[in-house]
Formats: C-alpha cells, sequence, structure tokens
C-alpha cells in the first residue's frame, strides 16, 4: 500500500505533513483487506474498546461504548469555512478559513503522540465509476478505521484507481484529540477531547475533524465529504448530492421504479429504504438508506447512485416488526455502538423485543433493571453493517450508471396540518416542498428532543454552502432540463400525523407501501387530476378510495379523509412560519421559492372562501 501511496505524488506530500504535524508513534496505511480489519478488531477487544458478542446470538459482532460526552452529531461545533460567510449562508457556523486553520494548527499539533496513525484510502462509491469520488481519512481512532472498513471502500483497490487515474481526491484529517504523553496510564476505551471541531473547507475541498469518535463526526466519508463537500462539487458541476434513501419498487406486473426520499435523521429512511410490503404481489428492494448521489442522465432523467458501502443506522426502535429486513441484515458482522448488553452476550435496545430483560449492562458500562430511570441503550445507539448483507438488497444497487429515479418524497415528524402524501404541481413546487421541510427533532443530533424546527430537504445540518443558493440549485436543475415530463415527480409525505387524543392515524412501516403504491401510479401520469387524484391548494391528493386499506385496523374512510384534510389555518400558520424562516436568506432566497410562497397564499384564500361543497 505504500508504494502506491509513493506513486500518488499529491497525496505522499499530504501524508508527510501530517505526519510532521501530528507526529505519531507509527504510521499504517490501510489495504483493506479482511485481514487488516480483524487485526485491528481483535487489538481493540484485547485492549478493551470492544466486547466481543456471543457468536451463537451475533457472530462476529462486536459492541464499542463511547464517552458520555460523545454520542451525537455536534451540529454546534461543524463548522462551513468558506472565504466569506455569504457564501456558508445563515445557516450554517463560520469562521474565517485562515482563523479557522490556525486553530486547527495548534490543536492538530503533536496530537497522535503515543498512537498510530491510520491513513485510509476510500472511495465513495463503487470503485471505477465516473459517478464516484475518492478520498483519504488520516485518524488515530482504529474504531474509525473499522467503521471505514464497513461504511466505504478502502484499501489497495482504490488505491490502484487513484494512482492508474491520478485521480483528485478530498483530504480528511480527523483526530480524537487525546495524545497518550504517559502510557503507565492506562488509555481510555474512547478517548475524546472536549473541544470538538468538524470543519469544512468547501473551496479547498477538504475536511478536518477533531476532539469527537462518533460516527457523523468522525466517519469522514459520510455526511462530510458525502453530503457537505459533494454538496459544493454538485453545485459547481450541475448534478445534487442529497440526504436520501434509494429504494426499487416492483408492481405484481413486474415493472419497477426507483424512489428516492429525504427526511430528517430518525425520521424513518432506513425502515423505508428496507421495508417489507403488505400489499400482496408488491417487492421493494434496497439501494441505500441515507445518502443519494443524483446526476442527469443522457436520457434527460435523474440517475441515482448510493456512494456508501453500508449502513449506519438507528438501532433504537428497530425491531421484527418495524424493520424485520434490517434485523436480519445485523445478525452477524456487525459494529454496535451504544446498544445494552444482555446476560447471555447479545444486544438489546428500547424497542427491539416486548419483553424487557431483567437484567441488563447499559450503554455506559452499569447493571440496568427495568426499574431503572435512564433508557438502557442510548437513544442514538447505533449499527455499522455491510450494505451486502440486506437480504432486500437492490441486485443494481452497485450500477456504474446509478438507477433512474421517477419519484423523490421529502417528509418529517409532523403530528399536525401536513397531510399523509401530497403531489407538487411541478418541480419548482416540487422545490418548494423541499425547501419547507419541518420536523420534530430526535436524538441524531445534540438538542432538545421534540421541538419543531425547519430542515430544508432535509439538509440543513448537511448543505455545504448557502442554503438559499441551494434551493437556486434545485430549481435550476428542472429549469436546465430538455423535457420536465422525465425529471422525478415530487410528493410530501407524513407518516406520523396524529389525532386529537395523540394517536398515531397511519399505521406505518410495512403498511407505507400502500402510499408507495399511490406514488408508482402518478409518477406515470401528466401532472393533471386523475381517477385516483383531485386538485386542492397545496397539490394533488388522493381521491377517498385511491389508497388501499383494505385489512387495515383502526383505518377508515373517514380516517383517509382526516389524513388528506385541508387544514387551512394550519396551512396559514406554516406558511407564515417559512416566510420567516426564509427571510434569513435575504436576496438569496431565488425569486422561484418567493412565487411559490405567494402562489400558496392565493391558492389558500381562495379555497378558504369557497362553498364547502365545492372543495
Amino acid at each position: 500500500a505504500l508504494e502506491l501511496v509513493k506513486q500518488h505524488k499529491e497525496a505522499f506530500e499530504w501524508i508527510q505533513q501530517a505526519v510532521e504535524l501530528m507526529k505519531p508513534d507509527n504510521v499504517h496505511i490501510c489495504d483493506g483487506t479482511p485481514e487488516e480489519n480483524n487485526t485491528l478488531v481483535q487489538e481493540m477487544v484485547a485492549r478493551g474498546d470492544l466486547i466481543a458478542l456471543n457468536p451463537e446470538k451475533n457472530p462476529n459482532s462486536y459492541l464499542a461504548r463511547s464517552d458520555p460526552s460523545d454520542v451525537a452529531r455536534v451540529e454546534k461545533c461543524t463548522y462551513i469555512c468558506w472565504p466569506t460567510k455569504e457564501e456558508a449562508g445563515p445557516t450554517n457556523n463560520w469562521v474565517e478559513p485562515n482563523e479557522m486553520m490556525a486553530t486547527l494548527r495548534g490543536l492538530y499539533d503533536g496530537c497522535m503522540r503515543g498512537r498510530t496513525m491510520y491513513v485510509v484510502p476510500y472511495s465513495m462509491g463503487p470503485v471505477g465509476s465516473y459517478l464516484a469520488r475518492v478520498g483519504f481519512e488520516i485518524t488515530d481512532s482504529p474504531y474509525v478505521v473499522c467503521s471505514m472498513y464497513i461504511m466505504t471502500r478502502i484499501g489497495v483497490p482504490v488505491l490502484k484507481w487513484m494512482v492508474e487515474k491520478q485521480l483528485p481526491f478530498i483530504p480528511g484529517l480527523h483526530s480524537v484529540g487525546s495524545p497518550r504523553l504517559d502510557k503507565s496510564i492506562p488509555d481510555s476505551h474512547w478517548p475524546c477531547n472536549d473541544k470538538k471541531y468538524i470543519v469544512h473547507f468547501p473551496h479547498l475541498r477538504t475536511v478536518a475533524s477533531f476532539g469527537s469518535g462518533y460516527g457523523g463526526n468522525a466517519l469522514l466519508g459520510k455526511k462530510c465529504f458525502a453530503l457537505r463537500i459533494a454538496s459544493a462539487l454538485a453545485k459547481d458541476e450541475g448534478w445534487l448530492a442529497e440526504h436520501m434513501l434509494i429504494l426499487g419498487i416492483t408492481n405484481p406486473e413486474g415493472k419497477k421504479k426507483y424512489i428516492a426520499a429525504a427526511f430528517p435523521s430518525q425520521c424513518g429512511k432506513t425502515n423505508l429504504a428496507m421495508m417489507m410490503p403488505t400489499l400482496p404481489g408488491w417487492k421493494i428492494e434496497c439501494v441505500g438508506d441515507d445518502i443519494a448521489w443524483m446526476h442527469p442522465g443522457k436520457d434527460g432523467r435523474l440517475y441515482a447512485i448510493n456512494p456508501e458501502n453500508g449502513f449506519f443506522g438507528v438501532a433504537t426502535g428497530t425491531s421484527l416488526h418495524t424493520n424485520p429486513h434490517a434485523m436480519n441484515t445485523i445478525n452477524r458482522n456487525t459494529l454496535f455502538t451504544n446498544v445494552a448488553l444482555t446476560d447471555d452476550g447479545d444486544v438489546w435496545w428500547e424497542g427491539k423485543t416486548d419483553d424487557v430483560p431483567e437484567h441488563l449492562i447499559d450503554w455506559t458500562g452499569k447493571d440496568w433493571t427495568p426499574a431503572s430511570k435512564e433508557p438502557a441503550a442510548h437513544p442514538n445507539s447505533r449499527f455499522a453493517v455491510s450494505t451486502n448483507q440486506c437480504p432486500s438488497l437492490d441486485p443494481n444497487w452497485e450500477d456504474v450508471e446509478g438507477v433512474p429515479i421517477s419519484a423523490i418524497l421529502f417528509g418529517g415528524r409532523r403530528p399536525l396540518t401536513v397531510p399523509l402524501i401530497t403531489q407538487a404541481l411541478d418541480w419548482t413546487h416540487g422545490t418548494f416542498f423541499g425547501a419547507a421541510v419541518s420536523s420534530q427533532t430526535t436524538a441524531a443530533a445534540e438538542g432538545k428532543v421534540g421541538e419543531l424546527r425547519h430542515d430544508p430537504f432535509a439538509m440543513l445540518p448537511f448543505c455545504g454552502y448557502n442554503m438559499g443558493q441551494y434551493f437556486q440549485h434545485w430549481l435550476d436543475i428542472g429549469n436546465k432540463a430538455e423535457d420536465a415530463h422525465l425529471l422525478p415527480r415530487i410528493f410530501q409525505i407524513n407518516w406520523f400525523r396524529k389525532d386529537k387524543n395523540g394517536h398515531y392515524m397511519w399505521p406505518g412501516f410495512g403498511e407505507n407501501s400502500r402510499v408507495l403504491k399511490w406514488v408508482f401510479d402518478r409518477s406515470d401520469e401528466p401532472l393533471t387530476p386523475s381517477a385516483i387524484a383531485h386538485a386542492s391548494p397545496i397539490g394533488f391528493l388522493p381521491t377517498d378510495d385511491a389508497i388501499d386499506i383494505d385489512g387495515l385496523e383502526g383505518v377508515t374512510v373517514e380516517t383517509m379523509k382526516q389524513l388528506h384534510a385541508v387544514d387551512v389555518p394550519g396551512w396559514f400558520s406554516d406558511l407564515a412560519s417559512c416566510e420567516h424562516y426564509f427571510s434569513q436568506f435575504g436576496d438569496d432566497l431565488p425569486q422561484g421559492i418567493k412565487d411559490q410562497v405567494a402562489l400558496l397564499r392565493r391558492r389558500l384564500e381562495e379555497y378558504a372562501s369557497s362553498p364547502a361543497e365545492a372543495r
């Protein structure tokens, strides 16, 4: 591996500079082999950094416990450092690049003393695909290396491709920020630092992370590269890097389509991507559960790849009821973080089983019983597992050309106002759907859980440049299309609508296939009302009998009417909230979005003043 690195002059020089700055005791260039990964895993087990699980319950699987201060993405410590604050926009944290570089140099100076520097060459996307991009991550965390081994394509095949084509790469520096200056003192099982920085320099195409060992902060190929840096690349090059799942859906007649969907974290992306449909004869297959790179194809359609090679999913709430395919994916060769440990060496988390164990070791390593006040698993507990283990994996998931997208869904956790499913009137209206996404917050990021916040396109924490310009980029994709009919249809969905008693009105999970059938059917049709849809001020809504509810307990035609009712006061309130949120973008807010706000207001006013029988 070292000899290959030497053949890429720019990469070799960058690595040498990092060694001089960070001063590790040893340097290891990762070759990406199973033997290398197993060696690192066994070394961590020997040190107590990982716990080997019962091989009869979950073979070749391990449990890591993080420091209690390092359990989620730290958005307040995440920076987008363009040369000017305007380029970063009002929704991103910004520091002048030279100032930030000086801060990072001070933190990185000697930060790897007493540790090994691991150099991880990796590809986001299939090696050799013209849609894929490559990077290097330098880290002092073997946990990160083993996670990257699962989540990306790493090692010699990537290096050979980089050398052969002399590919440009995204450089990423990562350190837990905890040098071992006195090796007579036992090392922490999860070293980290109270100071945390996750920094992106999009104009330089570089990433730097310090102080955290947790997934999204430390696995630099994921949110840092594949979304924040890639979104800036995509803007310059005319494509889209999105926080979206990709699934294939096949009807009983054998016709297949692909759907992409954007939800904020912990809003059901993995459950939808791996859904086991309840509708007879329908099949859903998983391409990816988190990130989609979408490029305009020669035929005018959008084609998407999943740039990742694994699932980094939320364990809490995952069960044979909510996601049987996920449970059958993570029953071997899985790296768990911050779940609970059973007395017989298996893992457990809230929602996994109806029966709660009498005794567990919780995610902090303490005894736990059902009487304990704190949860046994952290609400943001995770599993990392290879995509190839998914039993519903789409056969085209690694197609180097990508898969053609027929529909795009936007959604979030909305207990009120937003219907179960709405279709946009056109691409521009669909872009407004994306810009207007708001959702109740979850445990995937630090902060208060349950508050409603705007999260445009589910990209608020992940957009690598000014969000107002990002809205315009979406509008431009539509404006530049030679045939708008070939673009994906856009929909707004909401699995989380509640009734007046606070109960969910829609059963969700596998029953969501009933809604996807409507999406499937509508993505074939012109953007007009039809036998299965009617026009409304907020978009096209299903007719009362358009979504099959046969056999659904507790869901009636009246329920469907309530799920698709147009709540005029609620929508006026939402519109006011959107206008207030959009105002921060000033002149960067596209005219196309302003026009959509005005058009929605006009349609709502006309609807509110019309006779009830005409609605």
